[in-house]
């Protein structure tokens, strides 16, 4: 008996899938666009003499690399994702992608 003959993915399903993850990286690189505008703003308007927006801006400078970080997560997910069906479609079994 093959050992490979119960192994089946819906190629569709993952691909929507990736595409999602696709769609989450893209969402996450304009919020933190937006956190880079934000910042430089309120670091502006802190030299100004609006110190409470120094505070501010130091907050969502501590948001920024985690959004940057979860942004290249679903890249490498979608990547990934995509690496497994066209290993599936290769008929690679072997586990050698992220997803075996």
């Amino acid at each position: 008996m093959d050992a490979n003959a119960g192994i089946y993915m819906d190629t569709e399903a993952v691909q929507g899938i990736a595409n999602g993850f696709r769609s989450a990286s893209d969402t996450l690189s304009a919020v933190s666009t937006g956190l880079e505008a934000a910042i430089a703003i309120l670091q502006a308007t802190a030299f100004l003499g609006m110190i409470g927006n120094a505070a501010l801006a130091h907050y969502l400078e501590g948001i920024k690399p985690h959004v940057d970080r979860l942004s290249q997560k679903c890249g490498e997910i979608e990547t990934d994702l995509y690496a497994a069906i066209a290993a599936y479609i290769n008929g690679d079994y072997s586990g050698s992608t992220h997803f075996g």
